[in-house]
């Protein structure tokens, strides 16, 4: 009897570690047991986008490199937006100045009526 029950031992044993070694065919791949937090990446994000953000849960609050990688994500891209805000200020704040300054050139080259009578006086008075 202790002889029988060894033997089914070593034949479970064995059987366990062909499957182990892969004898019994392979397993399938693992499957993410979490989701991650996705982003479009062929366009800007927008307002809906990050309401619609759900970031996965860890044992003690939301994973690190998960809530790392949306921060790099928005901080980069609201980078981006700074700078084209500035740049196009800029721009606006150039064609402003230009309109000015053509504004003044125009008013100074044309001569308009109150102006002539003044110099006429001063000139009459030099």
């Amino acid at each position: 009897m202790f002889w029988l029950i060894v033997a089914g031992m070593a034949v479970v044993v064995g059987a366990a570690a062909l499957v182990a070694l892969g004898a019994g065919g392979s397993m399938p791949d693992a499957v993410p047991d979490r989701v991650s937090a996705r982003l479009p990446e062929e366009r800007p994000l927008g307002r809906a986008d990050i309401d619609e953000l759900r970031l996965p849960m860890a044992l003690r609050g939301y994973r690190m490199d998960e809530v790392d990688d949306v921060l790099d994500r928005l901080g980069a891209e609201l980078a981006l937006r700074d700078a084209r805000i500035a740049e196009l200020e800029a721009a606006a704040a150039g064609d402003r100045a230009g309109r000015t300054l053509t504004l003044h050139k125009e008013d100074a080259e044309s001569p308009s009526s109150d102006a002539g009578p003044l110099q006429n006086r001063q000139e009459g008075q030099g």
